[in-house]
């Protein structure tokens, strides 16, 4: 079944061309199913990029998805064309009387600051809050997850002497878990923060499991059924080159930074890098959506009740 996006959307294309199924709202309206309403709260600086990675991995399912664009109602995005942002994506406070079967919450590129000092931290507080009586699942990607595991639990985020950059292997703690259907018990995924968890604070925490952990980069799927939320700290939905664009960038600006570890074969930059974890994001992102879809009520406004 097809995910569920506007035809001039830039993802339309670009999903439609790698051979995702992809159907415009006008031909899915005329679909005799229930889609499921998945919501995407881009706090991302790159909208178009973050769009695509995750479009990509929720329209990979075998259920017809509704994508839906959010971004915070006062926060306006430097990096992303404003006709962009008009065409595709609603503010919170225009979604907010409606239901969703599934939302992500993106990282952000504010890891430095305290959670209280970020601009729209009041707002994301509401929306995290919404998500309790209006969202059937929510997943907190990077520091979006961090953000949902503050706000619920206190669980602090911890700033790290060197940023945690490259592909690190990850153990399976829970093999038999919905989410992990399929995984490995070992397997590599991309890293890029400055901010850790860490598991002694989530011990502490009341109904917190860690699912996935790395020896050298700490805690990365943890599970809070409480609040029908999941967090992953680290990148499974990004490209083959993400990483070598962050490292270009920060080369380029003359920031200090080291070659993403386990990246390059052979950690040699000029080399094209390899993906190793496109088959496990697809895994855990499919697992996700069937999760919902199992547990999701056919009539939307029982959602949260």
């Amino acid at each position: 079944m097809p995910i569920t996006l506007p035809e001039t959307l830039p993802a339309f294309d670009v999903l439609r061309n790698e051979g995702v199924m992809v159907m415009s709202p006008e031909r899915a309206a005329r679909q005799d199913i229930r889609p499921l309403k998945i919501g995407l709260l881009n706090l991302m600086p790159k909208k178009i990029q973050t769009e695509n990675q995750f479009a990509r991995l929720v329209g990979a399912t075998a259920l017809q998805i509704d994508f839906q664009l959010i971004r915070m109602s006062a926060h306006q995005t430097k990096n992303t064309a404003a006709e962009h942002m008009a065409a595709f994506y609603r503010p919170f406070q225009e979604v907010k009387a409606e239901k969703f079967d599934g939302l992500i919450i993106t990282g952000a590129p504010i890891e430095h600051l305290p959670f209280e000092e970020v601009t729209y931290w009041d707002e994301l507080c509401e929306v995290m809050d919404w998500t309790q009586t209006n969202v059937q699942s929510t997943f907190g990607v990077c520091w979006g997850g961090m953000a949902m595991a503050w706000h619920f639990h206190r669980v602090p985020k911890h700033l790290l002497q060197a940023k945690a950059f490259g592909c690190f292997r990850h153990q399976n703690l829970a093999p038999t878990a919905p989410l992990l259907r399929g995984f490995s018990d070992d397997f590599v995924m991309p890293v890029s923060r400055w901010t850790e968890m860490r598991q002694d604070d989530i011990d502490a925490a009341p109904g917190l499991t860690t699912l996935l952990t790395s020896a050298e980069s700490g805690p990365c799927l943890v599970d809070d059924p409480a609040h029908r939320a999941i967090y992953l700290i680290n990148h499974l939905e990004y490209d083959s080159d993400t990483l070598k664009q962050e490292y270009d960038r920060d080369v380029a600006a003359g920031t200090p930074i080291n070659v993403p570890m386990n990246y390059y074969p052979d950690d040699n930059p000029a080399m094209p890098p390899l993906n190793r974890w496109r088959s496990h994001a697809h895994l855990l992102y499919g697992n996700w959506i069937n999760e919902i879809y199992q547990s999701t009520p056919y009539d939307p406004a029982e959602i949260g009740r």
